[in-house]
């Protein structure tokens, strides 16, 4: 099919193969012309001039236009060799023009002059440090991001994310890490909180719920004591109880909170240093991880992250959209000036397109001769010359009019000479 291009294209070249056989029949009537004249008439000299001149412009039409007309198809449609080029020769021209895009453009270093010469890490710095650019760019990464995460699959995402949770979970001794973190807590006082909200929550506890705690002890008395002797032990272990909570919690010194920092501080010790420890840790640190409960929520990490990447993604306010704009803005600003950073990143460019013309470039010019080999030798002829027939047809003219020139001029170079 041709488009309508193509279509305004052959108009033109068929306008000027009506210009050039019109050429051919004046000069050819203007021979016929001059040579009657010249035995009818017995015209003088000028008539010799004038038909060795249209004589000489015949041939060179002729020639011309054989030489046109075989490059297309087969001229008055006999079999004569080496004609119809284009539609015969078609995938050797494919072939060739591959080659030669292969040699001449994809070569390493005419493409690294080249890339070299475009100044791209300046041009691309001064490009994003545009903020209209910066948006448009942050806008295509928001849109491909959710492209990606709309095709990926939950279910197989949490499969890999919980495997690898799980994996670095179990290969990481978090003994240690934890003895480290505990100990620079205790020594910066970090816990002496969690010790006065545990001591507040109890106390509030014990006030709310005394009638329970007095209930317990008695509970657990003998049967053979009295029950008056029950209540007042029960009253006297709660009021205890109770005055020991309330120091604690009012008293920094309180001996017990120095025995929760001692206890802290040789667990910290030991979680680092002592082996049984740290093996009941990871033992208990397996277990927590084989129940269902908690690959549950490690599974679940995914749709969550996913969720909250999508939204932010698609708010164009969005911390995420706004770093990620800002980061550009900077990365331009930094990158039109700093010669340093544009020779660094240029030359990864560089390095990157060289790798893939000089590994790839065989697959990179079949394209052009794949293409080619696909299409219709008769339809490829009729494409071709659609696009190169009106400056070809130029050829024929040309060869009308210097043969013309000449021919008279061979022949005048003869009659000067006496021949």
């Amino acid at each position: 099919m041709f488009s309508a291009a193509d279509e305004e294209r052959r108009r033109g070249v068929r306008r000027m193969k009506t210009t050039a056989t019109g050429l051919l029949i004046l000069v050819a009537l203007i021979y016929v012309l001059a040579k009657y004249a010249q035995h009818a008439w017995g015209a003088g000299g000028w008539a010799g001039y004038v038909a060795a001149a249209a004589e000489a412009g015949m041939v060179g039409a002729l020639a011309d236009w054989f030489a046109v007309t075989a490059l297309f198809r087969r001229p008055l449609g006999l079999p004569i060799p080496h004609t119809a080029i284009i539609p015969t020769k078609k995938d050797q021209l494919g072939i060739s023009l591959g080659e030669f895009v292969g040699e001449n453009f994809l070569s390493s270093d005419v493409v690294k002059a080249r890339l070299h010469s475009l100044g791209i890490g300046g041009r691309l710095g001064a490009w994003l440090a545009e903020p209209a650019h910066a948006d448009r760019v942050t806008a295509e990464l928001a849109t491909a991001l959710r492209g990606a995460l709309t095709v990926l699959r939950d279910a197989d995402v949490q499969a890999v994310v919980g495997e690898a949770i799980t994996r670095r979970a179990e290969t990481a001794e978090i003994a240690p890490g934890i003895g480290k973190t505990l100990e620079r807590v205790v020594a910066d006082g970090g816990h002496h909180r969690a010790v006065d909200l545990v001591c507040a929550k109890a106390h509030d506890w014990l006030v709310t719920h005394g009638q329970s705690v007095m209930d317990a002890v008695q509970g657990g008395a003998p049967g053979w004591t009295p029950r008056f002797v029950d209540r007042k032990v029960g009253d006297r272990v709660y009021k205890e109880l109770l005055r020991f909570v309330t120091e604690m919690r009012d008293m920094p010194e309180h001996p017990a909170r120095g025995a929760v920092d001692r206890f802290l501080t040789d667990f910290a010790a030991d979680l680092q240093s002592d082996t049984e420890t740290q093996a009941r840790v990871e033992r208990l640190k397996s277990e927590l991880l084989e129940r269902g409960e908690v690959q549950d929520v490690i599974a679940s990490a995914w749709t969550a992250i996913r969720s909250m990447i999508i939204s932010a993604a698609e708010d164009e306010h969005s911390e995420l959209r706004l770093r990620v704009r800002s980061s550009l803005m900077s990365l331009g600003a930094r990158l039109a000036t700093d010669g340093r950073l544009q020779d660094k990143v240029e030359g990864w460019i560089e390095g990157a397109v060289v790798y893939v013309v000089t590994n790839y470039r065989t697959e990179i010019t079949s394209l052009i001769t794949d293409t080619v080999a696909a299409w219709d030798a008769e339809h490829t002829s009729r494409k071709i010359e659609a696009h190169i027939g009106r400056d070809l047809q130029f050829i024929r003219i040309n060869g009308t009019v210097v043969g013309a020139l000449a021919g008279l001029l061979i022949y005048t170079v003869s009659r000067a000479f006496g021949a």
